[in-house]
């Protein structure tokens, strides 16, 4: 959902109409894939709650990633000492 929802911010000249139908058309792709990965963690004993903390995680990592590279903005130490927050967010969850 990351690409979908941000790259459009670069593609200044677009107008909104074109940025909300490239946006849908890719997030239909990404939720056509999220939807079975769901499906599949659920049924081999996931809860809930814990494919959401999942989905956070790997949403905050890709986001990461794609806001210095493709965003070209700066990655502050304050980010890395916030995902340590949730990693510790994280152990909790899956903690039996």
């Amino acid at each position: 959902m990351t690409f979908a929802w941000y790259y459009h911010l670069q593609q200044k000249g677009w107008p909104l109409w074109k940025a909300i139908l490239i946006s849908w058309i890719i997030a239909l792709v990404e939720y056509c894939l999220a939807v079975p990965a769901n499906r599949y963690g659920y049924a081999s004993g996931m809860s809930g709650f814990q494919l959401k903390i999942t989905q956070e995680i790997i949403t905050l990592i890709v986001f990461s990633v794609f806001a210095v590279f493709v965003l070209k903005e700066p990655f502050h130490y304050r980010y890395l000492i916030s995902f340590a927050f949730l990693l510790g967010a994280v152990y909790f969850m899956f903690k039996k």
